[in-house]
C-alpha cells in the first residue's frame, strides 16, 4: 500500500468520515457520484468499484458495459458543507473495463493521454481558469425570464449584499478543500460573479473546476439563492465566460518565455498561439458546446467571434498577458472563447492537442489584432484575414466532424458520441417554435 492510500484510509478513521464519494465525469462533462462506507475503501482501492457504464452519457456500448471506478488518493478531501453530522469525502476516479484498461470514454483519461504526448514532448501544461456565473433569485423564471440576485455591476461592492457573502463562504469553502483561489468579484451583468483559481496542472485544474462547480450550486442552495453556469441566461447581458491562461513548462522553466522577444513570448509560445488559432473552429463544439453558447459568442460584451490574438486585446479570441517585468514565469495565453459549461477534461486536451500541433508544425503565427475587432466592418476584419467562430452549434458540429485533430485527441468513441449528442441537442432547439417568432408572427402572418 502507497503512502497516499494508507493517507487516505488514516484519515478516515481518525476524522470520523461516515460517507465517501466516488465522483467521475460523463462524455457531456456531468458529475457523476456513487457513495461508499468506509469498510469498502480499501477494497476500491485495490479492485475499483463495479457499475453499468452504459447507464452513464457516451461512457460505452451497451454490449460492453461493465466498467471500474478506481478512485485516485491524491484527490482525496472532505466535504466542508458535510459539516460534522455524518462527515463526507470525496475522491475523483479513473474509469477501466474489468481487465484494467483505461476506459477509452472517460474524459479524465482522455486528458491524460494528451498530457502524455505533451510530456512525450517535454512539456507540463499548466492553466488558470476564470469562472463566470450568475447568482438568480430562483430558479423559477419570472414574465421577463431569469432574475438575478442583484442589480450590481464590474467590481460593484456591495456592502451585505447577496453576491458579497456568498463569495466570501465559496471562497473558503473552496480553500478548506485544497482550492486555491486567486480573486474573487462581482461581473458586469447583474448578479453575474467571477472567482477566479490559482495556476495548477491541467489535471487538477480540471477535477477543481468540477469540484467548483458543486461548491457553488451547495452554497447557493445554503443561501436560498439559485447559481447557473448557462452560457447566457440573460439576452440583454454578458455570457459566462472562462477565459482559461495556459503555459507550457520545460522542467521550472517556462518555454513561453524569451527575454528580450516581443512581448517576451517565446518562439514555442508564438506557435502554440498559432495552433490555437488554426483549429479553433473545430475544437468549439466542445469548448462551446451548447445551443445556448453562441448566444453568448455572438452577443458581444467581449466574447469573442473572431478568429485573432493580441496583446491585452480583449476582443481578440487569443489574449497575451501584459508582462510583468521579472516574472518571467508568468509568460502566457488566454484563451477566451470557452465558456463555464463546457467539459473542462475535453476541452483542455483539445486546446492542448491544438496548441501542440502548432509546435510541432511550427506553424506561423499571423500579425497580431490592434483595433476592437467588434468595431471593424466585415469587409474590414475580411481584409485583415480575421475568419470567424462558428456561428452556431450547427456550425461547430460541421467544423468538428472534419477535424482530424478532434477525431485524434478524443478517440473514435468520445468523437462519435460527442457529434451524436450535439446534432441531437440542434435537431430539438431547431423544432423549437420560441416565444420571439410568436410575438413578431402571429398577429401579422
Amino acid at each position: 500500500m502507497d503512502k497516499q492510500t494508507d493517507f487516505v484510509l488514516r484519515t478516515i478513521e481518525d476524522r470520523g468520515i461516515k460517507f465517501v464519494r466516488l465522483w467521475f465525469t460523463d462524455v457531456v462533462g456531468t458529475l457523476k457520484s456513487v457513495a461508499i462506507a468506509p469498510a469498502e475503501v480499501e477494497g476500491a482501492f485495490a479492485e475499483g468499484l463495479g457499475f453499468d457504464g452504459s447507464a452513464i452519457e457516451g461512457l460505452t456500448r451497451s454490449y460492453e458495459s461493465d466498467l471500474l471506478a478506481h478512485p485516485d488518493p491524491t484527490t482525496f478531501q472532505i466535504l466542508p458543507w458535510r459539516g460534522e453530522i455524518d462527515p463526507t469525502a470525496r475522491m475523483f476516479c479513473d474509469i477501466t473495463t474489468p481487465d484494467g484498461v483505461a476506459a477509452v470514454a472517460d474524459p479524465r483519461n482522455v486528458l491524460k493521454r494528451t498530457l502524455e504526448k505533451a510530456a512525450d514532448r517535454g512539456f507540463t501544461f499548466y492553466t488558470h481558469p476564470e469562472i463566470e456565473f450568475y447568482l438568480l433569485k430562483s430558479a423559477q423564471l419570472g414574465p421577463e425570464g431569469p432574475i438575478p440576485v442583484d442589480s450590481a455591476g464590474y467590481f460593484d461592492n456591495v456592502p451585505g449584499g447577496t453576491a458579497h457573502d456568498f463569495r466570501r463562504r465559496s471562497v473558503r469553502m473552496l480553500e478548506d478543500l485544497g482550492i486555491s483561489v486567486e480573486f474573487s468579484h462581482h461581473e458586469a451583468g447583474p448578479g453575474q460573479n467571477e472567482i477566479d483559481l490559482r495556476y495548477a496542472d491541467a489535471l487538477t485544474t480540471a477535477d477543481n473546476i468540477m469540484t467548483f462547480r458543486t461548491v457553488i450550486k451547495e452554497v447557493a442552495i445554503e443561501q436560498g439563492v439559485y447559481a447557473t453556469f448557462m452560457p447566457k441566461p440573460l439576452s440583454d447581458h454578458p455570457g459566462s465566460g472562462m477565459h482559461t491562461h495556459m503555459s507550457l513548462f520545460e522542467g521550472d522553466q517556462n518555454a513561453f518565455y524569451e527575454a528580450g522577444a516581443q512581448y517576451q513570448l517565446s518562439k514555442t509560445g508564438r506557435q502554440f498561439i498559432a495552433g490555437l488559432l488554426k483549429h479553433a473552429p473545430e475544437i468549439t463544439a466542445v469548448t462551446n458546446q451548447f445551443v445556448n453558447s453562441y448566444k453568448r459568442l455572438w452577443g458581444g460584451d467581449e466574447a469573442p467571434s473572431f478568429v485573432c490574438w493580441g496583446h491585452n486585446n480583449r476582443s481578440a479570441l487569443i489574449r497575451v498577458p501584459l508582462y510583468k517585468p521579472n516574472k518571467g514565469q508568468s509568460s502566457r495565453v488566454e484563451y477566451r472563447a470557452i465558456d463555464s459549461a463546457a467539459n473542462p477534461y475535453l476541452a483542455y486536451s483539445l486546446m492542448l492537442a491544438a496548441g501542440l500541433k502548432g509546435i510541432e508544425e511550427e506553424y506561423e503565427l499571423p500579425p497580431e489584432a490592434e483595433d476592437n475587432v467588434w468595431s471593424l466592418s466585415d469587409t474590414e476584419r475580411r481584409a485583415l484575414g480575421y475568419s470567424s467562430l462558428p456561428a452556431s452549434l450547427d456550425h461547430a458540429i460541421q467544423y468538428m466532424e472534419e477535424s482530424e485533430l478532434v477525431a485524434e485527441t478524443l478517440g473514435e468513441q468520445v468523437f462519435n458520441y460527442v457529434l451524436l449528442n450535439k446534432r441531437r441537442e440542434w435537431q430539438e432547439y431547431r423544432a423549437q417554435v420560441t416565444p420571439y417568432e410568436l410575438a413578431k408572427n402571429i398577429e401579422i402572418l
